[in-house]
């Protein structure tokens, strides 16, 4: 199996995001609806020091996205967030993939990272509790 590629997002959200998001809206989850919103008004586009929007790409098609931001509420943390791994990518270990970059970019910079409670068990093999 071939290795996805990873790019960061830094002017435009990723092609085929708008499929992406589909994807995610008719599974329930309304991170991306967060993500798309945030980054058309500026709130959010993972620019300060550290932070960072990562696309993973396999076969030319957007496989998964994944962010890091600096944690508001824990001194020198980050949190993982926005992530999600369309369903014809799962079990391939993108995720896992787009985490471990994540998280080795942040650990020159911070102590810790954190997760959503609900993403906790999808980010149970990377020992966050």
């Amino acid at each position: 199996m071939p290795l996805p590629e990873l790019v960061r997002i830094i002017d435009t959200l990723p092609r085929d995001f708008a499929a992406t998001h589909a994807e995610a809206r008719g599974e329930g989850h309304r991170h991306l609806t967060r993500l798309a919103d945030d980054w058309a008004s500026r709130a959010m586009r993972f620019e300060r020091d550290g932070e960072m929007l990562l696309a993973a790409y396999l076969e030319g098609q957007l496989a998964g996205i994944g962010g890091l931001t600096v944690d508001a509420t824990t001194v020198g943390a980050f949190r993982m967030r926005r992530f999600y791994i369309r369903p014809g990518f799962r079990r391939r270990g993108i995720g896992r993939l787009l985490a471990a970059a994540l998280i080795e970019r942040m650990l020159p910079t911070a102590r810790a990272v954190t997760v959503n409670a609900g993403a906790r068990r999808s980010h149970a093999h990377l020992a966050f509790r």
